[in-house]
């Protein structure tokens, strides 16, 4: 793996494509966020191509996000394909017809060496896809992961071994976090208790640091009847952005990530696993809809896919969005590159390369 990834970094100047991407909306932004960060794809996007209000599409109508890099009218396509020396074109407009990506594809056949599109097949493609051809018919076939026995006992002892790695930590932290908060008049519980959903929708108590004033619960309830916006903030994304019940050193713990050190004692006693989804509040079990069933098959984690994929940044379906994909997408390998992206982003390193 250190192999694979450093030979990536140490060549990829030499080994990048220069990559043009069709569409310049949402899809596109995200897209270009993927190949900005993964070094793996090697792909160097040099700029993207705006297909509204052109007469060669139709039904081309996006809401244009600003991009990083220039984005060009789609009647200059080739003349930047040229200019830009584009090996590889993206297109990134899953709701482009039929007809218009047949078009499209027929414009670049001959100026790219590559081109690939992304289908229009949100969360219906998993790692366990499998693309057939069914007697001249393109045909996806897809499933759920599985876990097999060996891979649970594997996942199992990667847990004791982080649990007892953390428990050496917890003590000398649960010392400094006393001082801090006792150095700022705060002589209430450290630790944090509270009731989340666990493996298969069975309750836990969960331990944290706490991070919030005493009766944080009782404030909020205050906070969201005198002001709308506070309610509204919170039903929409289970959280406040600047919330005001948050002590200095709670704000510490917070941004660094220490405050979830704690829950290595129920990693140990098996309720929650170093990777997996969120362990969700009893309440939010109603907001969660569709999502509960995937979502509480797996044991909730210290980290997993939301902390790494814009944390702060996402709200609450996006979350659910997330930790679905982390069921339906589990494998060790996957564990290991968000634990690696954790690392990274406690160190500082919020973008990571994976």
């Amino acid at each position: 793996m250190l192999i694979a990834r450093y030979t990536h970094v140490v060549f990829w100047d030499k080994l990048k494509k220069n990559v043009l991407i069709i569409g310049a909306g949402t899809t596109a932004s995200q897209l270009y966020g993927t190949c900005r960060t993964n070094r793996y794809s090697l792909l160097n996007v040099k700029g993207f191509i705006n297909c509204n209000d052109d007469p060669f599409f139709h039904h081309v109508d996006q809401t244009i996000v600003e991009q990083e890099k220039p984005i060009y009218p789609l009647k200059d396509l080739e003349k930047v394909i040229a200019e830009q020396d584009i090996e590889t074109v993206l297109i990134a407009i899953p709701e482009m017809s039929r007809k218009d990506q047949r078009k499209l594809v027929e414009r670049l056949i001959n100026q790219v060496e590559t081109i690939k599109y992304l289908p229009r097949m949100e969360g219906l493609v998993t790692f366990n896809t499998k693309i057939d051809d069914f007697d001249g018919q393109l045909m996806i076939s897809t499933a759920e992961g599985t876990i097999t026995n060996t891979e649970k006992i594997f996942k199992r002892g990667m847990d004791i071994l982080a649990g007892l790695a953390g428990l050496c930590v917890l003590a000398p932290l649960t010392l400094y976090v006393r001082h801090l908060n006792h150095k700022q008049g705060d002589y209430d519980p450290i630790f944090f208790k509270q009731v989340r959903i666990g493996e298969n929708g069975r309750e836990f108590t969960i331990y944290k640091y706490r991070t919030m004033v005493p009766n944080a619960e009782k404030i909020l309830d205050e906070l969201m009847e005198k002001d709308e916006a506070i309610r509204k903030e919170y039903q929409e994304n289970k959280k406040l952005r600047d919330d005001p019940r948050i002590t200095k050193a709670g704000s510490f713990l917070r941004k660094t990530s220490l405050d979830e050190f704690p829950q290595f004692i129920n990693v140990l006693k098996g309720e929650m696993s170093l990777i997996g989804p969120r362990p969700y509040l009893p309440r939010e079990k109603v907001d969660m809809g569709p999502y509960y069933q995937d979502v509480v098959s797996s044991k909730p984690g210290i980290t997993g896919m939301w902390q790494t994929h814009g944390r702060s940044e996402v709200n609450f379906e996006q979350r659910l969005e997330l930790d679905e994909y982390y069921y339906r997408n589990w494998s060790l390998w996957l564990d290991i590159t968000l634990l690696i992206r954790t690392v990274k982003q406690v160190l500082g390193d919020d973008e990571g390369a994976m």
